[in-house]
């Protein structure tokens, strides 16, 4: 159906968008090295949380009616799996095992996510889906060869750790994408961008929460400069990433099925790699060429099995 297909593809191009914004935490643990995981996930968090007040305030009085105390703790849940766990997890993956090696390991989210979404009434059937299933894990394989088996500079505990810590943000994140769709669907009389606004003060609040810790485990000073980029990085990421990139995603969230929409996952993997490529003044490598060819290969096979065969006429 035509009206269909229009809103198939507006998801993708919402994803896709999503995607842009969000490999920019790619870049931020490069961005701001002087600060640990923990500090960044604060700053990234706590700005996310201030924003997001300062927009949300005109319509806040509407909203808080339509939110039961089962949307709240949902609201909190999401926050912590999809933002402030998640990030921390992500960011300390970066800097003890390196970004090839977080990316490899993200990279086979949308494997995880449309399988779940597999499982739903109605959803498109995992033998459709498994060619493009089979393009991702291979596009994933590709990106994180080099860092499984060339030399590294980083010691092997670290990188182990970074392993697990990425590992731990695959299983976060991927909670929180399967949880989220389920909330959009459930309160339709909140809008894609306010409840990307409601996430973010909830993952504010959290974020105050390890400002103690944070206090308790730091072990340098910073200059002003320092603290300057660290907070222009914060703001940065708050705003494109969590605040842009988060409300494009909920608005795909509730055009495409989850089992498509796992797949939008792949756009992150994409950007960001290319992000890494502009900062390290290089171009791909055979193997990362061939890695975009499958991730995108891998969503055209997708949104092919969801395209539903056109009804046949019945005979005169």
């Amino acid at each position: 159906m035509p009206g269909e297909r229009g809103s198939m593809m507006l998801g993708v191009l919402c994803g896709a968008a999503a995607g842009a914004f969000w490999g920019l935490v790619f870049l931020a643990p490069e961005l701001a090295r002087a600060f640990g995981p923990l500090e960044l996930t604060i700053g990234r968090y706590l700005a996310y949380g201030l924003i997001s007040a300062a927009l949300i305030a005109p319509r806040w009085q509407g909203l808080a009616g339509r939110l039961g105390a089962g949307d709240w703790r949902a609201l909190a849940l999401l926050a912590l799996a999809g933002n402030t766990l998640y990030y921390l997890l992500l960011a300390s993956a970066v800097q003890l095992g390196g970004a090839a090696i977080t990316a490899l390991v993200i990279g086979f989210l949308p494997v995880v996510v449309t399988i779940t979404g597999s499982r739903a009434r109605d959803a498109v059937p995992l033998a459709r889906l498994a060619p493009s299933l089979l393009l991702c894990a291979g596009g994933a394989v590709c990106i994180g060869w080099q860092a499984l088996f060339l030399p590294s500079t980083r010691p092997v505990a670290a990188q182990l750790a970074g392993l697990v810590c990425a590992i731990g943000a695959l299983a976060s994140w991927s909670a929180y994408a399967v949880g989220n769709n389920h909330m959009l669907a459930r309160v339709k009389s909140v809008s894609s961008h306010d409840w990307s606004l409601l996430v973010g003060i909830v993952t504010g609040a959290q974020s105050l929460l390890l400002v103690p810790l944070a206090l308790l485990l730091g072990t340098r000073s910073h200059g002003a400069g320092e603290w300057a980029l660290f907070a222009a990085v914060s703001a940065g990421v708050a705003i494109f990433a969590s605040i842009v990139g988060n409300a494009l995603w909920n608005k795909m969230s509730r055009l495409l099925p989850l089992t498509l929409a796992g797949q939008m996952i792949t756009f992150e993997t994409l950007f960001a790699l290319l992000y890494a490529f502009a900062w390290e003044h290089r171009g791909p490598t055979p193997l990362e060429a061939l890695a975009f060819v499958l991730v995108v290969a891998s969503v055209i096979s997708c949104l092919a099995a969801h395209r539903r065969p056109p009804a046949r006429s019945m005979p005169a």
